[in-house]
């Protein structure tokens, strides 16, 4: 396919496609020569500005021995997506995000779950395995800069079973230690003008999309109102919530009166 404009699911695509050439430390050219193409065609697959067939993908996966890889990445993203209907634009731009900011005031934040968590909330396997796909962009070689605000109720919040309730604080603890990620968390109280979680994503040139939570889903918008409102609702609940590390010790604080 000629080259074209990238998109925000070829981009996702192919920066898969570098970090796991990367891991295989392969060249662009000794890519190319083991899936029998051109090495100018690695280069527009790994730049988004084409969007290979589902075929490639399996002869990339072949090429770097990582099993469907990149086929279940081609599957979420340049062809169908586990995530409901009215999420399913969103996880793109999510990938490819230099800087994301969330708040959730009902449940641990997607990218910040674990397993058991996820799937005490999720109806099958292929949503609990797109759910933790998403969560690799966190140990890519170029995470983005992660600022979650979660509700103290969240801590509280039965989801599981004690024992799921557990070993998700335990992973939030752990999660927040990492350089990329920001947690911080509110406490419990009304915050004017903050209504419903959001997440808004803010790609390398600026570009922002912000998905914004309803009581029977949710929509994706590149509005400059609804950016503008979830930009303001943030800096709000940053301003109330605690610190990096205050929220690291109120974590670890219900993790051993609420949940041990």
């Amino acid at each position: 396919m000629a080259a074209r404009k990238p998109t925000r699911q070829t981009i996702a695509f192919g920066q898969e496609v570098i970090r796991l050439r990367h891991e295989k430390g392969l060249s662009r050219l000794e890519l190319a020569e083991r899936a029998a193409v051109s090495r100018s065609y690695i280069a527009q697959v790994e730049n988004g500005t084409t969007r290979c067939r589902r075929d490639f993908a399996l002869r990339l996966d072949d090429a770097l021995g990582t099993d469907t890889a990149l086929t279940d990445v081609w599957d979420d993203i340049l062809k169908s997506s586990a995530h409901p209907k009215f999420f399913a634009d969103f996880p793109n731009a999510e990938a490819s995000a230099a800087f994301l900011r969330a708040f959730e005031n009902t449940l641990v934040y997607g990218l910040l779950q674990n397993e058991d968590y996820a799937r005490s909330l999720l109806v099958d396997d292929a949503a609990v395995n797109a759910r933790l796909r998403r969560q690799s962009i966190l140990s890519g070689d170029h995470p983005p800069v992660l600022c979650v605000v979660l509700d103290e109720s969240v801590l509280h919040r039965l989801v599981g079973g004690p024992e799921v309730m557990r070993s998700q604080c335990e992973h939030l603890s752990t999660v927040s230690e990492m350089e990329c990620v920001k947690l911080q968390i509110a406490p419990i109280a009304y915050y004017p003008g903050v209504h419903a979680p959001f997440t808004l994503a803010t790609q390398e040139n600026g570009d922002e999309l912000v998905h914004l939570s309803t009581l029977n889903g949710g929509h994706t918008s590149s509005d400059s109102a609804d950016i503008l409102y979830a930009s303001k609702a943030f800096a709000t609940l940053q301003a109330h919530a605690l610190s990096v590390a205050e929220s690291r010790s109120l974590i670890r604080r219900v993790l051993k009166e609420r949940w041990s």
